[in-house]
């Protein structure tokens, strides 16, 4: 390797070896922010279509037209989203897709039809799809070695904070007048706002500034981080280097099925596919399931907010097992326990069966969720790291498409029971597709 190509591993060493800071927790509260106003907006949807069965008379199709366009956009703006953020950087692309979809939401609750709010849905979704895997990839990018998978599964936990508070704007806001699914909407254009301070407040991934060449920044940000931790710059370090040649750095999709790469990509896509389809298939026809059963809209919205509180405990439970058990490990068990509650979903009669068995859902399946996104950035090199955690975003979000589609048909054939007994058979095939992938507990970023 030479010379030009070991200097990022001395600043990223030094970075590794620093403990979590305040930096690091100014990091992690502004992407996390921005990830629960992501998933306020997806999980406003989900009271949204409810409302607009009763209110629109919108036929189970235009419904999961609705909800798909939104995937479909995420699908092409997880992709983009990575490889924009592998030649211009995460911070950019980042603050970018906030503010596309913060402005879309808000002009999706002007909507006059289903055909208005299919578009809108669709400029949304190309915004929440690029989001999540470049903030994942950024704060791995800074988060310390030992507790890097933690840190990424307290980043994910931040998904069920705007869940919650999707689910409360839609006990409170969306029932309370014919125009609550729009206020409900304009609520979730708060992101267009917050895009502007996270431009200016988050630093650039320092393993980036190295792969263009821009050393003078990415010392910078290093000695911001070493200040931060009290930690005195080696005096080694400082001396400039030469920029890495630009042909180094530009990532290629098609690197990612390389042959030392191809089984993991392999791996790590049929997960993102399989736990797509019944995240999304359940969670986000969660009200309309349940109003379909027989309970009023408010009664249905009350229990998806019970629901949705029992992911917090999830993200918990998983954030300190990735640390003890490693990443693949704690994947596949929370996999095995999102199958396991899916059937007794389908299961479930009474009230409390119903939201007992809801509740286990939402521990295991968004446990899940913080393992896979701890695990999904640490596989690749700093070239193509953001590209294959978006193209593995991409992949998951065709499933997420074709979720909200099929949960009409899938029930109509044999029912709520048929419905999620599919949902825990993808959640079992994940949970195989997850012993294929690398560990990475514990071991720096390869550069």
């Amino acid at each position: 390797m030479t010379a030009e190509l070991q200097a990022p591993s001395g600043r990223s060493a030094r970075l590794d070896a620093l403990p979590f800071t305040r930096e690091h927790r100014k990091l992690l509260v502004g992407s996390g922010a921005g990830w629960a106003l992501d998933a306020m907006d997806v999980g406003l949807i989900s009271f949204v279509l409810a409302q607009l069965a009763v209110q629109w008379q919108a036929t189970s199709t235009e419904l999961s037209l609705i909800a798909s366009a939104g995937f479909v956009g995420m699908a092409i703006g997880a992709g983009l989203g990575g490889l924009l953020a592998d030649r211009i950087g995460r911070r950019q692309v980042f603050a970018l897709t906030l503010l596309i979809y913060g402005l879309a939401t808000g002009a999706s609750a002007l909507s006059g039809g289903v055909a208005v709010l299919i578009a809108w849905r669709f400029v949304v979704g190309l915004g929440l799809g690029a989001e999540l895997p470049v903030a994942s990839t950024l704060v791995s990018e800074f988060a310390p070695p030992k507790i890097r998978g933690r840190i990424i599964v307290i980043l994910e936990s931040f998904w069920a904070v705007g869940w919650t508070l999707a689910a409360v704007i839609g006990f409170l806001v969306v029932p309370a007048s014919a125009d609550g699914w729009r206020w409900a909407l304009f609520i979730g254009a708060i992101p267009a706002v917050y895009a502007v301070v996270v431009r200016l407040g988050l630093p650039e991934s320092v393993r980036f500034l190295e792969s263009r060449g821009r050393h003078d920044e990415a010392e910078a940000t290093v000695r911001r981080f070493e200040k931060s931790a009290g930690v005195a710059t080696p005096t080694a370090e400082i001396a400039a280097l030469p920029p890495v040649p630009l042909a180094a750095a530009k990532p290629r999709v098609s690197v990612l099925w390389s042959p030392g790469l191809r089984r993991r990509t392999g791996a790590l896509w049929l997960v993102w596919f399989c736990v797509n389809f019944s995240y999304y298939g359940a969670f986000i026809w969660l009200p309309t399931i349940l109003v379909a059963s027989g309970f009023s809209l408010v009664r249905s919205f009350a229990y998806t907010l019970i629901i949705t509180v029992a992911q917090l405990p999830g993200y918990a439970a998983s954030a300190w097992l990735v640390e003890r058990w490693g990443r693949r490990r704690t994947l596949a068990v929370f996999l095995v326990g999102s199958a396991v509650s899916a059937v007794l979903f389908g299961l479930a009669g009474d009230t409390s069966q119903v939201i007992g068995a809801g509740m286990l859902l939402s521990f295991f399946n968004l446990g899940a969720w913080g393992a896979l996104y701890a695990v999904t950035p640490e596989i690749y090199p700093t070239s193509i790291r953001a590209t294959g955690a978006g193209w593995a975003a991409g992949i998951g979000r065709i499933a997420a498409i074709l979720a909200p589609l099929a949960v009409p048909l899938l029930r109509d054939v044999g029912g709520v029971g048929l419905l999620f007994t599919v949902f825990a058979a993808f959640f079992v095939v994940a949970a195989l597709g997850a012993l294929g992938l690398p560990e990475k507990q514990g071991v720096a970023l390869e550069d």
